[in-house]
């Protein structure tokens, strides 16, 4: 297991109302109506923002929207390196938030 995932698996425990799971395969962190708040690939975190937080989370170095397959971004969704680990939780908590809000 690498730190980064490690780092993930705390963030988990720390972050209220989340449940680990998986998601394309990856761990995620489900919130109780199902849907993925956050997600680990490769090292990354990877979550969903406002385009406020989308466009501050991109000027990270490293930071790129999340392409699981080449050339098909996911909207709205930023994958985060582990160098800016720092911010994964605040990211993390805005992104769980919006998952929140969605219908089951």
């Amino acid at each position: 297991m690498t730190d980064a995932e490690e780092f993930f698996h705390q963030l988990a425990k720390e972050i209220p109302r989340v449940q680990e799971s998986k998601m394309i395969g990856s761990l995620c962190l489900k919130t109780p109506n199902g849907k993925s708040g956050a997600m680990f690939w490769k090292d990354n975190i990877v979550v969903k923002l406002t385009e406020d937080e989308l466009q501050e989370a991109l000027s990270l170095a490293g930071a790129q929207l999340f392409e699981p397959m080449e050339g098909r971004p996911m909207k709205e969704w930023v994958q985060i390196p582990y160098t800016h680990k720092d911010v994964w939780e605040k990211y993390a908590l805005c992104s769980v938030e919006l998952a929140r809000k969605l219908k089951k």
